[in-house]
């Protein structure tokens, strides 16, 4: 068995055809083929069921992929491991929710100074992004702080203020409860904030209306459609054109913290530790609000 072979087969298994694993991979469909036929021969079982609509695991080709992914994530630790020197390089993948305003400010300060370094960015909300780090899909990732799972590490990044915002016309909190919610999808640490304190305060919101960008969000709030949750250096430049204005929640759930996480039984590479190490150096500098966002 080869460690192509596994490539190979967890990528028919992302992709759920042949034609678009050869397409990721770059390979002809023919040697996609005959590579799946050669495994299933090795391991004396079908891995996939083939149909209409293309290739699905069998349950033997589910514990496969189970041990495929953990083969794969050591062996590119292992290259990691044995090429890591002092200067960082090779491929770095990070995640952030929409909302970390000084992210620019991180990734121009690790970018201008280690130059051999490819930097890649998710965006996302906090629940899949911790997933993501968990299942070694990404190497880090800035999300809001919540219980931290055991397998990770985190490092504190920067404390926020949350506030409630709507348009101009909302005359008081209590009208504003009335309002459809604009969030992410469930994941989002604001949407939980908000989400508990109507909880507690035995209001359950009117309607929930969700949305793929912060920038469609803020948009809609301003024109009337709702309200929503962010931190107030998001719209701070909004608040001060007059097109929103911001309601203050208390601080049980308006004080929040964004934190970087990563896996804590992974090797520590120099790019990585690099990067955090750029972090502390940025986060107590302040930028003024940009258009660019994470939550």
């Amino acid at each position: 068995m080869e460690f192509k072979d596994l490539e190979i087969f967890q990528m028919v298994a992302q992709k759920g055809t042949i034609t678009e694993a050869a397409k990721a991979l770059s390979y002809v469909q023919s040697n996609i083929t005959s590579r799946i036929h050669k495994l299933e021969t090795e391991l004396n079982t079908p891995l996939f069921n083939r149909h209409n609509r293309g290739m699905s695991l069998t349950p033997e080709g589910k514990k496969l992929l189970v041990y495929c992914e953990k083969i794969l994530t050591l062996t590119t630790e292992m290259r990691k491991v044995v090429q890591s020197g002092e200067d960082p390089s090779g491929k770095l993948e990070i995640g952030s929710v929409e909302t970390v305003i000084n992210l620019p400010t991180i990734l121009s300060a690790y970018t201008r100074k280690y130059k051999n370094v490819d930097l890649s960015l998710l965006t996302g909300v906090t629940e899949q992004l911790q997933q993501d780090v968990l299942n070694h899909r990404l190497d880090g990732a800035f999300v809001t702080e919540t219980d931290v799972h055991p397998d990770l590490v985190s490092h504190d990044v920067f404390q926020e203020e949350l506030v409630l915002i709507s348009d101009m016309k909302a005359t008081s909190l209590e009208q504003l409860i009335e309002e459809p919610f604009l969030c992410f999808s469930k994941g989002c640490g604001y949407r939980a904030r908000l989400e508990a304190w109507y909880k507690d305060q035995n209001i359950p919101p009117q309607k929930v209306m969700e949305f793929g960008t912060l920038e469609t969000i803020l948009s809609s709030v301003a024109v009337g459609l709702g309200v929503t949750y962010v931190p107030r250096s998001v719209v701070a430049h909004l608040e001060k054109r007059g097109l929103i204005q911001c309601h203050i929640l208390p601080d049980k759930y308006s004080k929040i913290k964004t934190i970087f996480i990563r896996r804590s039984n992974a090797y520590l590479t120099s790019t990585i530790e690099k990067f955090i190490e750029t972090i502390e150096h940025t986060k107590h500098e302040t930028t003024e609000p940009l258009s660019f966002i994470v939550n």
